[in-house]
């Protein structure tokens, strides 16, 4: 099973980054999910995504009007909730904190997207957002205490300064010892290499997991031989990354060294989606064992996700 953290569909385009082109919508999300993307020679597909808005759109901006706190939260996430509604057996909430829309305000939104939408991730944005973490713990305290009660994964954007510096992060994960933190983007991004950092955290703090998109090729290899098996995550931070780039760096471990260390198939998988879909009570799977069964299995889902298009038009039709 292949499970991507980041995910950014959306009918609006970003506000801050301004990617060129259309707005990258849920349908083209699942396409790209689609692939096939080649793993070991096997043709796979992304099978679940957690997906959030764009960062960019959930910072107050002239377009929100009169909206503020609840408001703005709903609004931002309105997208996201019809996603997950429309393919539910793909995608998967995660909810973004601002909170700048109010810490309690937040606070409540997170049960209510937990509960009634389904969502299990939570993802801070420190930098997007304005705030020091490790000075901001009044504004983060009541959002993870939510999410320590709901047993949800929190998700922390990393990689850059002057808000986004791993360590920056660690007074909180202390506080919080029953929450799982995933440093995203293993802490690189165009502002920074902070590689090392989350590699450290995960070693040494049982609750920080690394989310391995954006880590360097050679760094990931020498991270792996040495973090547990459960401590790598897939995500691919697309938009404006392309996944099959981030499958590659995963699937390079299963080489020769020095560019690989002979992983297995199995722990590869593990990173790949199976570690994720342990945390979220999802039965992990096996991989593939040769390209047949690869093709097999992707026809098989194929077929199966057109009967679901086919009935879900006929009850259209009839309603």
């Amino acid at each position: 099973m292949i499970i991507d953290l980041s995910c950014y569909p959306t009918n609006l385009v970003d506000l801050a980054w301004r990617h060129d082109g259309e707005p990258f919508s849920g349908e083209r999300l699942i396409e790209m999910m689609d692939g096939p993307y080649l793993v070991n020679g096997k043709p796979r597909r992304i099978d679940k995504a957690f997906i959030q808005p764009p960062q960019g759109n959930t910072i107050y901006t002239w377009t929100d009007g009169e909206l503020s706190g609840r408001e703005s939260i709903d609004a931002y996430m309105a997208y996201t909730v019809e996603l997950t509604k429309r393919y539910p057996d793909r995608l998967i909430g995660c909810f973004v904190y601002n909170p700048r829309c109010g810490p309690e305000a937040g606070a409540e939104a997170i049960e209510f997207y937990a509960k009634e939408h389904g969502f299990r991730m939570v993802q801070l944005q420190a930098n997007m957002h304005a705030y020091r973490p490790d000075r901001a713990l009044d504004w983060l305290r009541p959002a993870l205490r939510k999410c320590a009660e709901l047993g949800l994964l929190v998700k922390l954007h990393t990689g850059d300064g002057p808000y986004s510096i791993p360590t920056e992060w660690y007074p909180l994960i202390r506080e919080f010892p029953t929450v799982n933190f995933i440093l995203a983007h293993f802490g690189v991004q165009t502002g920074g290499v902070y590689c090392f950092e989350p590699f450290q955290m995960a070693l040494d703090a049982p609750n920080v997991y690394c989310e391995s998109g954006w880590c360097l090729q050679s760094r990931i290899v020498e991270f792996a031989k040495v973090l547990p098996k459960h401590k790598i995550l897939f995500g691919s931070d697309t938009p404006p990354n392309e996944p099959g780039m981030w499958l590659r760096l995963l699937e390079v471990l299963c080489h020769e060294p020095p560019q690989g260390l002979n992983l297995d198939e199995d722990t590869l998988e593990d990173y790949l989606g199976n570690n994720v879909a342990k945390m979220i009570g999802l039965e992990p799977t096996a991989p593939p064992r040769s390209a047949e069964e690869a093709r097999t299995h992707l026809h098989l889902l194929s077929g199966a996700a057109a009967k679901r298009e086919g009935l879900t038009a006929t009850a259209g039709a009839r309603r």
